[in-house]
């Protein structure tokens, strides 16, 4: 635990990552307490799961605590005793009173056998959020292919219609692997994070860039110009990030919520990311997720080429 002597340099320890959240606690705190008034505290957090947790857990403890207090104060007005003698009394009984065992688990139960550093959980949403949202960009450029004639004139030439969308695909892929390479190496080098088992963190950024890479064509055929691209774009990549738990972590959300975010490939692949950062999880556990990306994956490929052959044989 790390102690700060200012409010100020607490709040910019809290906003550049420095320390994950922090409690504020007034200078007059044991004398408010001693004189039968109330004292307020403060918490200031980041927004992820680490910090929600580290909220509860302060909540709680302030609560036990107020609990002796108030029992205490209620002590001393009656019997007039001091402070410390009646806050000894209330915390003598209270010791003898059964705790409440805590289990901390995932929303489907299973229990939570690693814990995270300060960046694994941010690390692991920003890279799907980027991956999706820079592959939805690149649309643009299936666009200019077609506006500028470049895919006509390739079609004049002995190059197949197929050959002209899979280097399409190729492309927006590649970019989309080169995207999640640089956010992967660049946090493990720089921030330390950790990414779990290689080959399921692998499998799954393989997968995901797939959907991406799918949307993206798709994208980019359906549309006549860059005016009509980049807001679509924009609006599909930050609001398919935010219902699926890039954001904000599914796990704060109700039930419901978290159903209708499984209608995305993000909450997909974050499930995934749990498993793997959280759960001390490997390629096999994280299976079924990975098949719901490929699903995904082959219906907007799908679509993407069937569009695209469509557009550029016009």
């Amino acid at each position: 635990m790390i102690g700060y002597t200012s409010r100020g340099k607490l709040e910019s320890a809290v906003a550049h990552g420095d320390v994950d959240a922090a409690l504020l606690i007034p200078a007059n705190y044991d004398a408010s307490l001693q004189q039968g008034t109330s004292a307020t505290l403060g918490y200031l957090g980041r927004p992820d799961s680490g910090a929600q947790q580290l909220r509860a857990t302060i909540q709680s403890v302030a609560a036990g605590q107020s609990r002796s207090i108030a029992a205490a104060q209620l002590l001393q007005r009656q019997t007039g005793a001091s402070f410390a003698s009646s806050l000894a009394r209330a915390q003598a009984a209270a010791g003898v009173v059964p705790l409440v065992q805590v289990r901390l688990s995932a929303p489907d139960g299973t229990a939570y056998v690693t814990t995270t550093g300060r960046f694994e959980s941010g690390a692991s949403t920003m890279l799907l959020l980027f991956i999706f949202l820079n592959s939805l960009s690149g649309a643009s450029w299936v666009l200019e292919t077609r506006k500028l004639g470049i895919a006509r004139r390739i079609l004049w030439t002995p190059t197949s219609a197929g050959t002209l969308i899979l280097g399409q695909l190729l492309g927006r892929f590649a970019l989309a692997m080169l995207q999640a390479l640089i956010i992967v190496f660049g946090s493990l080098l720089f921030f330390g994070v950790s990414w779990g088992d290689p080959l399921g963190t692998a499998a799954v950024i393989f997968c995901f860039s797939l959907v991406g890479t799918g949307a993206a064509v798709l994208l980019g055929s359906l549309f006549s110009s860059d005016e009509q691209v980049r807001p679509v774009a924009l609006l599909l990549g930050l609001g398919l990030a935010a219902l699926g738990g890039s954001m904000a972590p599914l796990e704060v959300s109700p039930s419901t919520a978290r159903t209708i975010a499984h209608v995305t490939p993000h909450a997909w692949a974050n499930d995934a990311f749990s498993k793997l950062l959280r759960h001390g999880g490997d390629l096999i556990t994280v299976l079924p997720q990975i098949a719901v990306l490929l699903g995904f994956a082959a219906l907007t490929i799908t679509a993407a080429v069937w569009q695209l052959r469509r557009t550029v044989t016009a």
